[in-house]
């Protein structure tokens, strides 16, 4: 009976493992500066963590199918430039497009999704018709993005100067909030982040192409034996990816106020190192979309939290990189123990 509810235990504390380490990371920093509970902190860390979340989500949907993602920073800078550049305020000196009139301000939303998303397509095409693997697929995109959003930016008369001066109703966006009376309130991108979870949450749960990706991630063989047609939902998967971290960039630029082509540099690591710490296995076919959140989260307690209670950046970065490591030999742990 006690070795039953031994391994009950063991089971229970393996599958909420993510939860845990979060609770205990919140208790400790809380432990050596109790004013890290308060809810204006709660609430910047939300704030901070939202745009990484949709990132990661997108990430998510590549590394459950077995693949990896190496382009979704560069997507996000692109994406940033591309809606700031659209949406700077008449009397800014240094406008993108000096005669551009004021649009409507989800007009430049769309685009800077649109480009995400056919970024995506690209990879999902070059990965599914051209039979490159992920990794190099996205790698070559990845620099292919980063070089295309370059010369975008360093076009006349802007020539690589950050864009600022941005629209008050498209910052607003990022860092504006819902009043909630006594000191307490919730940011819209906090919202946006939640409402795009919940719908991810959907796809991966409820319709044929988020069964079909975990067939796919499980065994890609088994998959088409199946009669699923692999091609055109790793084309779909890729292209949700890449608006996803569309999406991810333009709320970047309205958090910041501003963006450069350098914006996004590395973001797909965290995005990675997320799903990873969250529970989605680098060998496919297992992730969860709370599981993602709660990863976000995490990275965004440390580096939040261990900057609050003073914690050197070096030790930070130490810790992380420990986190990682572990996160994925456990994984690889379960994965040996199933085979």
């Amino acid at each position: 009976m006690n070795t039953t509810l031994v391994h009950q235990v063991k089971q229970y504390v393996a599958q909420r493992a993510i939860f845990i380490v979060l609770i205990l990371l919140v208790i400790g920093i809380a432990i050596a500066d109790p004013n890290f509970l308060a809810f204006s902190t709660l609430r910047d860390i939300l704030q901070q963590s939202s745009t990484r979340a949709i990132i990661a989500l997108g990430a998510a949907f590549i590394l459950v199918t077995g693949g990896v993602d190496l382009s979704a920073g560069r997507v996000v800078g692109l994406t940033a430039v591309v809606s700031a550049s659209m949406l700077q305020i008449d009397t800014y000196a240094n406008r993108f497009f000096p005669d551009l009139p004021q649009l409507w301000v989800g007009l430049p939303i769309v685009i800077g999704i649109i480009a995400g998303l056919l970024v995506g397509l690209v990879n999902g095409l070059i990965v599914a018709k051209l039979h490159v693997p992920p990794f190099i697929a996205t790698l070559g995109t990845m620099v292919a993005v980063y070089g295309l959003n370059s010369i975008y930016f360093d076009t006349e008369p802007n020539q690589s100067q950050p864009i600022g001066g941005l629209r008050p109703d498209f910052t607003t966006i990022g860092s504006g909030y819902i009043d909630l009376g006594g000191g307490y309130s919730i940011p819209y991108i906090v919202l946006i982040a939640i409402g795009v979870a919940l719908i991810c949450w959907v796809v991966f749960n409820k319709t044929r192409l988020g069964k079909n990706m975990y067939a796919i991630g499980g065994n890609i063989q088994a998959a088409h034996v199946s009669g699923i047609h692999v091609a055109r939902n790793l084309i779909a998967l890729y292209a949700i990816a890449g608006a996803l971290y569309g999406l991810g960039g333009v709320l970047e630029a309205a958090r910041t106020g501003g963006a450069t082509n350098n914006y996004g540099n590395m973001y797909e690591l965290d995005a990675i190192a997320a799903c990873v710490v969250g529970g989605v296995s680098t060998a496919g076919g297992i992730g969860t979309v709370p599981g993602v959140m709660a990863g976000v989260l995490i990275f965004g307690v440390i580096n939040y939290g261990l900057t609050f209670i003073g914690v050197s950046p070096y030790w930070q970065l130490i810790i992380k990189g420990l986190i990682i490591v572990a996160a994925v030999a456990f994984d690889i742990r379960k994965y040996m123990a199933k085979k």
